[in-house]
């Protein structure tokens, strides 16, 4: 699908000069991080709206958007770990 904006011309020359990006793409990625923020778009559906290869590429279109980076994920091995040297130290007998 494609999607067309209007922008003025006069507009449109000052924000590409301002923002120094192609102004298409720029719209792109604020609609993306926009549907994103809200839940209507999952990460990887993000990252084929937007083609970007890698998470590690995502997860910097998101922190270059103030988008915070879900990290649950990554801290379950962790937690798990933790939780299992606890239950060993608590049920070990000297």
């Amino acid at each position: 699908m494609n999607l067309t904006v209007e922008i003025p011309d006069d507009l449109a020359g000052r924000l590409s000069a301002a923002g120094g990006a192609n102004l298409s793409r720029r719209a792109l990625e604020a609609f993306a991080a926009d549907e994103y923020r809200h839940d209507r778009l999952t990460k990887p559906e993000l990252q084929q709206l937007l083609g970007i290869q890698t998470s590690y590429d995502l997860d910097g279109f998101l922190k270059a958007h103030d988008i915070s980076i879900e990290l649950s994920s990554l801290h379950w091995p962790i937690e798990t770990g933790w939780r299992s040297s606890r239950s060993l130290l608590l049920t070990t007998k000297p």
